[in-house]
């Protein structure tokens, strides 16, 4: 009897991996392909090449949640940011290509939700036509959770392992880590699911809340303009300071400064670099912080998403004891201009 009521569990949980298999292999591929495409079809893990990946890391900084100060620790550490990139990237490769093929299913399935929210937390926010990375990031951890209830299925090669090895199919480990039978009651089977899938509603709603005011209120994408915050502008002898941050707009380009500008009381410009004059190295001093690196373009000032950077630039001696107010403005190629007040 008992012996029939495993057979028929085993078939019930074969089944309902089974009807999984899609969402495995698509979901699989999506964590596979990153580690092929940075591999073998791009080499995104070189720092000194265009598209390295921990530029792209540097990204997530402005607007992350919950884990700005490990991802600004990694972009100050330029050898220990490409040695996580590396160990994330094979992890990407293994956990994609086994879930792929259904060996540990549910220990993959583990690894599928850990990625995906390491995305959701640090790259909810990106995404400029619609919701991006926060759709990837949800999709993956609800992806993880059905997966790791419904294990492998016929199609996979823990199924394989439970049909020709009886022995090690049998073993404790196996069906928490690959496939088969939960080791849970089947009358707390329900309150389980019901509990995961409320646990994983409730990160999809606050986050799709917190990142783009989804839910309530006005819905808002940080990823369509650039922005920029001005910190720390003061005038030292006849030396203009101030931090410059791009916290918001596409990740893909950089916002492109065509005029930085000093007004007085009067609304007098006292200094004005254009486009062309910010495009020399001779113009300006750039003391870069992280990864992303604002630097010269051809027409314009080239700032990343997520580039902080100290600019010091020289006035003219006249200002060397000046005892004014002045106003620091940023012109972005697009007309959008940011201000600051620099008191005596």
């Amino acid at each position: 009897m008992e012996n029939i009521q495993y057979k028929n569990k085993l078939e019930a949980y074969q089944l309902s991996g089974l009807f999984t298999t899609a969402l495995r292999l698509v979901v699989g591929w999506t964590y596979f392909s990153a580690f092929w495409r940075r591999l073998f079809l791009a080499n995104k893990l070189d720092p000194n090449t265009t598209g390295y990946i921990g530029e792209k890391f540097n990204h997530f900084l402005p607007n992350a949640l919950g884990i700005q100060g490990f991802i600004e620790y990694l972009v100050t550490h330029p050898e220990t940011l490409w040695w996580t990139m590396v160990i994330f990237t094979i992890i990407e490769g293994i956990v994609g290509l086994l879930f792929m093929f259904g060996f540990l299913t549910r220990l993959m399935s583990i690894g599928v939700f850990g990625l995906a929210m390491g995305i959701l937390l640090g790259a909810g926010w990106i995404g400029t036509t619609c919701l991006d990375e926060w759709q990837i990031g949800v999709l993956g951890i609800a992806a993880g959770f059905t997966i790791f209830m419904s294990g492998g299925g016929t199609f996979s090669l823990d199924s394989f392992i439970i049909r020709n090895h009886a022995s090690i199919a049998q073993r404790k480990w196996f069906s928490p880590l690959g496939s088969g039978i939960l080791p849970v009651k089947s009358k707390k089977l329900p309150r389980v699911v019901a509990i995961g899938s409320g646990i994983i509603l409730f990160i999809t709603l606050f986050t799709n809340q917190y990142f783009h005011g989804g839910v309530w209120g006005d819905l808002h994408n940080k990823s369509v303009k650039p922005k920029i915050e001005i910190a720390d502008a003061q005038i030292n002898e006849n030396q203009l300071s101030f931090e410059m941050y791009r916290t918001q707009g596409v990740d893909v380009y950089g916002s492109f400064l065509i005029g930085i500008s000093l007004r007085d009381e009067q609304n007098q410009t006292i200094i004005h670099l254009d486009g062309k004059a910010l495009s020399q190295k001779e113009s300006i001093e750039i003391n870069n912080r992280y990864i992303a690196k604002i630097k010269p373009g051809a027409h314009s000032l080239i700032v990343p998403l997520g580039a902080k950077a100290i600019i010091n630039l020289q006035l003219p001696e006249y200002l060397k004891h000046t005892n004014k107010a002045y106003t620091l403005i940023l012109t972005d190629i697009s007309g959008i201009t940011w201000e600051q007040v620099i008191r005596p």
